[in-house]
């Protein structure tokens, strides 16, 4: 069971979610804070798996809380679950450490699926955000000058840490949340190859996880 804590100030949404949560079959509802400050003293005191977040909070906002429950607790998984869609909200979660972003008109088994992938270390970047993010780092001003080829060099004049173009395309995938079955099917490469590739871009961008790897490719401009 995923032990989860659920931080919402807004009561009938709170509610609403809480009821949804209590039925999924690998979630346990361990506790639920209305503000800012009450979710970071119950992380604390419960120690959950996954703590899905609002962003809009009382007292201190989500992030902030991200921020600081990561300071103590780096190894719980944190789920944006707010209605924001702007990329400076997006930047700004991932960069105090959020593992996961999901809108609050996502369906049951999207909230579901998201809580699940980001306690397995999987990032979850909602479709729609997806769509904003890659849209705004793959803008014309940030354009990509090989350096050899086969190999990308510098991307807005930031460092790529050394990844290929193959490379950058499954980091790419990486940040939409796919699985190494679901990019090898993208990419159109084996499965072995795919987990190769995804190995080998942890490695480079020292991240121990897909969702360090994209919390580095979103607040460093990668893709």
């Amino acid at each position: 069971m995923i032990r989860t804590l659920l931080v919402e100030d807004h009561e009938l949404e709170r509610l609403g979610l809480s009821i949804m949560l209590e039925q999924a079959e690998n979630i346990e509802l361990v506790g639920q804070a209305e503000n800012g400050l009450k979710g970071v003293e119950l992380a604390k005191s419960l120690l959950p798996d996954v703590i899905v977040m609002d962003i809009g909070l009382p007292l201190i906002d989500g992030i902030e809380a991200t921020r600081r429950i990561k300071s103590f607790n780096p190894n719980c998984k944190i789920l944006i679950f707010t209605s924001r869609d702007n990329n400076d909200d997006v930047f700004e979660a991932f960069k105090s450490g959020a593992d996961g972003y999901v809108m609050k008109d996502a369906s049951r088994e999207q909230i579901c699926t998201a809580i699940s992938s980001v306690n397995e270390g999987v990032a979850w970047l909602d479709p729609a955000i997806a769509k904003i993010v890659l849209s705004n780092i793959q803008s014309p001003k940030e354009q990509i000058t090989p350096k050899v080829s086969g190999e990308i060099n510098y991307l807005a004049g930031k460092q790529n840490y050394g990844l290929t173009e193959r490379e950058m395309e499954v980091l790419a995938l990486i940040v939409e949340g796919m699985t190494n079955s679901q990019i090898a099917e993208e990419l159109t490469i084996s499965p072995y190859t795919a987990k190769a590739h995804v190995h080998n871009v942890l490695q480079k961008l020292s991240a121990e996880t897909r969702a360090k790897a994209t919390n580095t490719a979103l607040t460093e401009g990668l893709v």
